[in-house]
C-alpha cells in the first residue's frame, strides 16, 4: 500500500481535478496509484475524480485486461464561465508543456 501524501494547507492555482487530467494526459495507461502519487493525492481521491470526469464528459475508460486504458474527451469545453470556449485539449498543452519544461529542467 502506497504512503499518504502530505496534507496541504491553503489554496492552489490548479484544481486536483486538472492535475488528475494532465498525468492522464501524460500517460493515457497510468494507473491509480502512479497518478495519487504524481499529484500527492491518495487513490480514493483520484478514484472520486477520475468519476467526476467521466459523468461530466471528460473523460472515459476502457478495460485493457487488468489496467484501464483512459480516453481524454479533448474538444469538450471547460466548465467555468471564464474559460467559456476554451476547450480541454488547449489547457493541456499548456499543462503538459509546463510538465516537460519541469522534467528537463530536473535532468539538467
Amino acid at each position: 500500500m502506497g504512503q499518504v501524501p502530505e496534507p496541504h494547507s491553503g489554496w492552489t492555482f490548479l484544481t486536483n481535478h486538472a492535475r488528475v487530467l494532465a498525468a492522464i494526459a501524460g500517460n493515457h495507461s497510468t494507473r491509480i496509484r502512479d497518478i495519487a502519487a504524481g499529484c500527492r493525492l491518495t487513490e480514493r481521491a483520484v478514484q472520486k475524480i477520475i468519476a467526476d470526469l467521466e459523468a461530466d464528459g471528460y473523460l472515459a475508460h476502457t478495460r485493457e485486461g487488468r489496467a484501464n486504458a483512459y480516453h481524454i474527451k479533448s474538444e469538450t469545453i471547460l466548465r467555468h464561465p471564464a474559460e467559456a470556449g476554451l476547450t480541454v485539449a488547449e489547457l493541456l498543452v499548456f499543462l503538459l508543456q509546463h510538465d516537460a519544461g519541469r522534467s528537463e529542467q530536473a535532468s539538467i
